[in-house]
């Protein structure tokens, strides 16, 4: 973990330096689009703006998340998320040519693709953004999502994992099937290749049997900075295994340097050291002239994204039943949910069972402690991390979040599409860098360079047999 030069906390530490992100919202009601200063979230100019406003500010990446269906709710499509989001890869490869160094990290599914095309395509993205190129590896287990794919694409739930371990292996195989020194491309002598088996590979396991050769060269990182999302424990252990940074959320300082001291527990059995995998908590912020006028936007911003509407539907897809006739200002319902049969929301990875009434029996202890309404209760447990107040405390309460090991950096979601980022490069990242935890310009040119991970180890070239116990 990289940290400031001569800069140490109260307890002696150094001091870390933190990692900077940008999430491109539009999957969920993050996103405020019907404000009068939201604009398009299709439009490339919205990317675009929020890609150069982020490498202003010397970020590590932007990070694009990616659903492979339009969700439902009670038959309808699912209106809270701002659908319609282009193809990931079209998406960072177009940005690719209007970004210098910024890293480009894509959402890409383990469970509906084959590690044949995935590695293509990163390996294609890696060369054409020089090194820049990231991997969020996620999974579906649900029936829902695997209608739109013709081999229907239903994965157990307790395999997804599986899937996902041997998927990554597969594209780590075909990735190293070239050494990066295999093109000669000799004009007097004629040789193209030094080697005749560059890219060749063989992988058989349960998951997936394939042999062939590999047709993209080494690219300049050797393969995508692996990233993971999710805090269920096998999520944890998979990201442990093999992942470079874990994209996670967390609602207070305690709860996060818990989620950290897990997770970082966890490498040691896998042969890694903590600075080989970053925590990077998805975080929401609200900047104000003053904390009362930044607390009064935050209000308001968090009655925008959960409406009453939005209050019921969330509520909705908990309880698994019809709850249209109850008042999203009054107490929540008195009836038990629906633990059984086929799912309200479509195209969601809800929990179900022992989980569910874990859920909803807390918040029913949490409604009547603190008085909430159906509405008020949503706004309270559906938010994520959130730094709400001036430019200064902002800047403070995310070191201090830091350096108190409850995460290594932040992936900021903005409310707004695409200028939501430019108050915060052009008033919170100055005071970082004077605090000397932040950069004051790219000291590298990959993303692995951004984030401090340790270079890879050289790839062996030639025929990579892999099996399952890989």
């Amino acid at each position: 973990m990289s940290t400031a030069p001569g800069s140490r906390t109260e307890s002696g530490k150094p001091r870390k330096q933190i990692h900077l992100a940008v999430h491109f919202p539009g999957v969920n009601n993050t996103t405020v689009w019907s404000d009068p200063a939201a604009g398009s979230q299709i439009d490339f100019a919205s990317f675009v703006h929020l890609a150069r406003t982020a490498e202003r500010a010397k970020f590590d990446f932007l990070f694009l998340a990616e659903g492979l269906r339009l969700r439902e709710q009670a038959g309808k499509i699912y209106d809270l998320d701002v659908v319609g989001r282009p193809d990931t890869f079209t998406v960072l490869a177009a940005l690719a040519a209007v970004t210098d160094r910024l890293g480009l990290a894509g959402t890409i599914n383990s469970t509906f693709n084959e590690p044949y095309e995935v590695a293509r395509q990163f390996a294609s993205l890696d060369h054409l953004s020089a090194g820049r190129a990231a991997w969020n590896v996620v999974t579906s287990w649900d029936e829902f999502t695997g209608e739109n794919f013709r081999r229907g694409g239903y994965l157990a739930r307790k395999d997804r994992y599986a899937r996902a371990s041997q998927f990554l292996t597969a594209v780590t195989a075909l990735l190293d099937s070239w050494r990066g020194d295999e093109v000669a491309a000799d004009k007097d002598s004629g040789t193209f290749l030094r080697d005749p088996d560059a890219g060749r590979f063989e992988h058989r396991a349960d998951q997936f049997d394939i042999r062939g050769r590999f047709n993209v060269p080494r690219s300049p990182q050797g393969r995508p900075v692996i990233f993971q999302a999710g805090d269920s424990d096998q999520g944890r252990e998979f990201a442990a295994s093999g992942a470079d940074a874990i994209f996670t959320r967390h609602g207070t300082l305690e709860a996060g340097k818990a989620f950290y001291a897990d997770v970082k527990g966890r490498l040691a059995k896998y042969g890694r050291s903590p600075d080989e995998l970053l925590i990077l908590p998805g975080a929401t912020f609200v900047l104000g002239d003053t904390p009362a006028d930044a607390a009064e936007k935050a209000d308001v911003i968090r009655h925008q994204q959960v409406s009453g509407a939005t209050a019921i539907a969330f509520l909705e897809r908990v309880w698994n039943r019809d709850l249209s006739g109850y008042d999203p200002e009054g107490p929540l319902p008195d009836v038990e949910p629906l633990y059984e049969g086929e799912l309200i929301a479509l195209g969601r990875a809800d929990a179900r069972g022992q989980e569910l009434l874990e859920t909803v029996t807390r918040w029913r202890e949490t409604a009547e402690r603190d008085k909430l309404s159906i509405r008020e209760l949503v706004i309270a447990e559906t938010g994520r991390q959130s730094f709400i107040g001036t430019p200064q405390q902002v800047a403070a309460q995310l070191d201090d979040f830091v350096q108190a090991d409850a995460s290594d950096g932040f992936i900021l979601v903005p409310h707004l599409i695409p200028g939501g980022l430019d108050d915060f490069a052009d008033t919170v990242v100055p005071l970082l860098q004077e605090r000397g935890v932040f950069r004051t310009e790219y000291t590298g040119e990959s993303l692995r360079d951004h984030l401090g991970l340790p270079p890879l180890a050289p790839a062996p070239g030639g025929l990579r047999q892999v099996g399952a116990a890989s």
